[in-house]
């Protein structure tokens, strides 16, 4: 874990409340999709964790839904204010247990690390399925990117505005599978579970200090407490206790 002051590069809406920032700064300390960075903000408390979205060995970039204060507070920010970052943190995918069947499934602002593991296999001459679940078509996340991959993700909304009708476990009866990986609200990750013959899942959770200094995301697993910060947030199908 490195403590870094990045430089905002851009900060620009995707949709209504989700936001694109990119920073640049020393990120070489990134080693797996999946990890997140934990974002200081002038006025509050605690850090933000958010999921890394894309990055090289000078950048990174992340996307954020702008709902509550601090996030809102980061939408307004500009190019060339600093942040200060911790990073990377957590575990990470591990992409070396990944099948050429593997399926990526996501659920709104869970698709970030998707395109981050979806890049690492691809470099790897593994190109997933992609199935991601939004509530409306208006929510959809950039879908280009996968796409510049040779990946079309399969796409489910709640209210049948675009794609499947439904939730990502509807996209993902549609597709052919031996491995998942996954990352969005408990309850997704819990119906995405029962659908999975074995994968990965990356667990969002409210976080103290991001480091595994202060157990507030600890969990129960089948091999003992884990904390979500450090020894997540990816966990194995067969570790989980729903």
């Amino acid at each position: 874990m490195d403590r870094q002051l990045l430089t905002i590069e851009a900060n620009t809406p995707v949709t209504a409340d989700t936001w694109h920032m990119k920073l640049t700064g020393d990120c070489a300390a990134i080693s797996a999709p999946g990890q997140f960075i934990n974002i200081r903000l002038d006025g509050f408390f605690l850090r933000r964790p958010i999921s890394i979205y894309d990055h090289e060995d000078g950048w990174v970039s992340i996307l954020y839904k702008a709902l509550g204060q601090g996030t809102r507070a980061m939408s307004e920010m500009t190019p060339g204010q600093t942040l200060d970052v911790l990073l990377p943190l957590g575990n990470g995918f591990d992409v070396s247990l990944c099948t050429p069947h593997t399926l990526l499934a996501a659920g709104g602002i869970g698709m970030p690390p998707m395109y981050g593991i979806a890049k690492e296999l691809c470099s790897r001459g593994i190109t997933p399925q992609v199935a991601l679940g939004f509530n409306t078509e208006e929510d959809i996340l950039p879908l280009q990117p996968f796409r510049d991959l040779g990946i079309e993700p399969v796409i489910a909304t709640a209210d049948g505005s675009f794609g499947v009708k439904g939730f990502v476990t509807d996209a993902m009866e549609t597709l052919d599978y031996d491995y998942v990986c996954t990352c969005g609200p408990e309850a997704m990750l819990k119906a995405v579970y029962e659908h999975m013959p074995d994968g990965q899942l990356s667990f969002e959770e409210r976080m103290g200090c991001g480091f595994g200094a202060c157990m507030g995301c600890s969990c129960r697993t089948k091999y003992g407490t884990k904390r979500i910060c450090t020894d997540g947030p990816i966990l194995m199908k067969d570790e989980v206790i729903w």
